[in-house]
């Protein structure tokens, strides 16, 4: 899937989207999951992906019931890749749905919300991204991420400065760094922020065990993502005092379960639970609405407005969020419906 335009994932310049379809047949049902490492942000390639898959897949004939604890127990034994992991969780816990003709149901999760807050993506120069922002505005989205880089830290005060003055009072504004900034760049960019103007930015500092002194020195709360599975052991040792949010894209974490006892963690820990996708289709957007939908009775705006940066999608009805909020039932069940022209069969077998 080509993307609008070209997006860049810490450094790496990407003009496609490319992953690998999970389908699992059980009679005349079908159900899908989404196997897609992105580059430069997931350590697996798409070739170690499929080489994973293809290794592990006799191992579904190991599967007695395909219940929550029998998945459970199947993945934890096995040494996969995260975004392995999680595409053939998702496609059993979609044809465990399917078979059931229900939405797919977790353990200890609250009754799915009948919608979900979306966060609009923006990325740019400053000018694209106000335009964006207030196109995004006019469509009904209250809440906003932006991407602030090394290096055009000067632009993003700006565009940040200029969105407040547009939209500040109305809207949540939150940051993402990345991981890319050295402590006193981080702090010197935090103070000249207008106050008041974002939530909070996610992973401010290339050392996350910095962020109390960060947030000592700018008052800004920060957001965990990346160190969530690179370290995250770091959770516990920073605590929620200098925290607002765990950003929880399951690709990466290693899957659906690990996601919301994650999502659970985050609402002991008084923090906002936001999913995030990694420009994946909406064949993940889908399942990725619906656990954002049973993490929290308010769910947070999620980071699903990905799907608008992709050119083409593998679904009949791509991921949308009509006046900033998604359906996450119609998202979920829209997710199954795949467009056999979008795929090209690599691999097949039959346990």
């Amino acid at each position: 899937m080509d993307f609008t335009a070209p997006v860049n994932v810490r450094g790496v310049l990407l003009a496609r989207r490319e992953g690998l379809l999970l389908r699992l047949k059980c009679g005349p049902q079908l159900a899908f999951g989404e196997i897609a490492p992105l580059p430069g942000l997931h350590a697996e390639t798409l070739g170690e992906a499929l080489q994973a898959l293809t290794i592990f897949i006799p191992e579904l004939s190991r599967l007695g019931r395909n219940t929550s604890d029998e998945r459970r127990r199947l993945l934890d034994e096995a040494t996969l890749p995260p975004s392995v992991a999680t595409g053939i969780e998702m496609a059993l816990v979609n044809l465990e749905a399917v078979n059931t003709g229900l939405l797919p149901s977790f353990p200890d999760a609250f009754p799915p919300a009948s919608k979900i807050p979306v966060n609009a993506l923006l990325a740019g120069d400053p000018k694209s991204v106000l335009e964006r922002a207030a196109q995004r505005y006019a469509e009904g989205f209250r809440a906003f991420k932006l991407k602030v880089r090394q290096g055009k830290l000067d632009d993003a005060i700006a565009t940040i400065r200029a969105f407040h003055e547009a939209f500040g009072g109305k809207t949540e504004l939150r940051l993402d760094a990345n991981q890319s900034l050295d402590f006193d760049e981080a702090v010197e960019f935090g103070n000249a922020l207008p106050p008041g103007s974002i939530s909070y930015i996610e992973e401010p500092l290339t050392d996350a065990a910095l962020i109390p002194e960060f947030h000592a020195a700018t008052g800004l709360p920060s957001a965990l993502d990346e160190s969530l599975w690179q370290r995250p052991e770091l959770l516990d040792e920073i605590g929620p005092a200098p925290l607002e949010a765990l950003v929880i894209k399951p690709n990466c974490i290693g899957g659906i379960a690990k996601s919301l006892n994650l999502a659970a963690k985050a609402r002991r820990m008084d923090l906002q639970a936001v999913f995030s996708s990694a420009f994946e289709s909406s064949v993940s957007l889908g399942m990725y609405a619906l656990l954002a939908a049973v993490s929290s009775p308010t769910p947070a705006a999620s980071g699903l407005d990905t799907a608008s940066f992709l050119a083409d999608d593998l679904t009949e009805t791509p991921f949308a969020a009509p006046e900033g909020f998604a359906d996450p039932a119609a998202a979920w069940r829209e997710s199954q419906s795949v467009k056999p022209e979008m795929i090209e069969t690599v691999e097949s077998w039959t346990l």
